[in-house]
């Protein structure tokens, strides 16, 4: 049995010897690895992530009530968090825009356009990783609305920010207002 499935696996790569080149086959591997890199790059459907995304009650990790506001920062609602995700230090001993003690903002951020439903006005917020301590795991918030794809890394939530950090250990996320948007 076993020479027989040795003679077979024998005839089989002669054949395939015989008719293909090693040039012919690592330019065909090539064009794999090449298209399996660029995969990542390609634009992906998050509304699904989105939806199954509910936020967490403020210090008890259960999701929170369908009443909340859209003015208490400690809501998933409310209006600076329209393209935050992550914990929100308003519930981690922070407040909306500001990082909890112990804690400092990653240098780099990603920004949103958010509508102010009191005034009117769209604002645009920048939202920042508080990074130095292990995560909050309060307040839990995914809000994907204008999310742009991985290649446009400053339109995009789901990067650690605290990369750049001396301590790169992510524990909240605030949102600060930048400026008024133009229209």
């Amino acid at each position: 049995m076993q020479q027989r499935f040795d003679r077979l696996v024998e005839r089989a790569s002669r054949g395939l010897a015989r008719r293909t080149s090693r040039r012919g086959f690592l330019g065909a591997f090539g064009m794999v690895l090449t298209g399996s890199a660029l995969m990542p790059l390609l634009p992906i459907s998050r509304g699904s992530r989105a939806e199954a995304g509910e936020p967490a009650a403020p210090g008890t990790g259960k999701p929170m009530s369908p009443k909340a506001s859209a003015s208490d920062p400690n809501s998933c609602d409310y209006w600076k968090y329209c393209a935050i995700d992550g914990f929100l230090c308003s519930c981690c001993g922070g407040t909306s825009s500001t990082c909890p003690p112990g804690t400092t903002p990653s240098p780099i951020t990603w920004i949103g356009t958010c509508h102010n439903p009191v005034d009117g006005r769209d604002y645009i917020v920048s939202y920042n990783d508080c990074c130095g301590k292990t995560s909050c795991g309060q307040c839990t918030c995914v809000r994907n609305e204008g999310e742009k794809p991985m290649y446009r890394l400053s339109l995009n939530n789901d990067v650690n920010w605290c990369m750049a950090n001396d301590n790169p250990n992510y524990h909240c996320s605030v949102s600060v207002i930048m400026g008024v948007a133009g229209k």
